[in-house]
């Protein structure tokens, strides 16, 4: 991060580069309802395994998944596939996602194994998320609560596209015993839905008051 704004190494630069897209802009925003989850494409263990590590992704934030969206009836939806063009019949999944055959060729020519498509409401937070996941090598080689838990906190904020290049969000338990997410970015997490601030942001100063709140949610 060299925007003056920001002292090097700082957690403010740290959190903004979490917020900032590769393409350059600022864009933070957080859920403004309670996430109803459905999970396409899993067992009932696999399906269990995802609502449950996203309550626990959830309570980090204050939020309480539900089991019906007024609006919508579910509004965090997961869809597994083998490949991608698997997607192309899922009924009405046109409808969520007018481009989807568009998407898929995208998708499958850049060899990715996730992607996630956010909707948003008249005040800017997020109202909906659609998870798609093509189940590879790469994400059968971690376990089912990792890889649920690992989708659940990249599906709470609006994260940068390369937020996590630099490595995960989560942490392994001492002796195997499990994983969770990351102490700095659990922090991040209560920060950013502490109520006192707004749902969306677009402006990088607002990392000062995330990276403010950390510290408090620490303490």
């Amino acid at each position: 991060m060299t925007d003056p704004l920001f002292a090097p190494g700082s957690d403010a630069a740290r959190v903004a580069a979490r917020f900032t897209r590769s393409d350059g802009p600022f864009l933070f925003a957080r859920w403004g309802r309670a996430p109803v989850p459905v999970i396409f494409g899993a067992d009932e263990e696999g399906s269990e395994i995802f609502g449950a590590a996203l309550r626990d992704a959830a309570a980090l934030a204050g939020l309480e998944t539900r089991s019906e969206d007024p609006e919508l009836g579910a509004n965090f939806m997961v869809f597994f596939c083998t490949d991608w063009p698997e997607l192309k019949a899922v009924p009405h999944l046109e409808r969520l996602i007018p481009d989807l055959g568009k998407l898929v060729s995208v998708l499958q020519g850049a060899g990715a194994n996730q992607y996630r498509i956010f909707g948003f409401d008249e005040a800017g937070a997020i109202r909906l998320c659609l998870v798609l996941l093509r189940y590879d090598e790469h994400l059968a080689s971690v376990s089912a609560r990792t890889l649920a838990l690992g989708q659940s906190v990249q599906s709470l904020l609006l994260w940068s596209d390369d937020a996590f290049t630099d490595g995960s969000p989560l942490a392994r338990l001492p002796d195997g015993a499990g994983t969770v997410v990351e102490p700095w970015h659990a922090a991040l997490i209560r920060a950013a839905y502490d109520p006192v601030l707004p749902a969306r942001a677009e402006d990088p100063s607002f990392a000062l008051r995330l990276a403010a709140r950390m510290g408090q949610a620490d303490g």
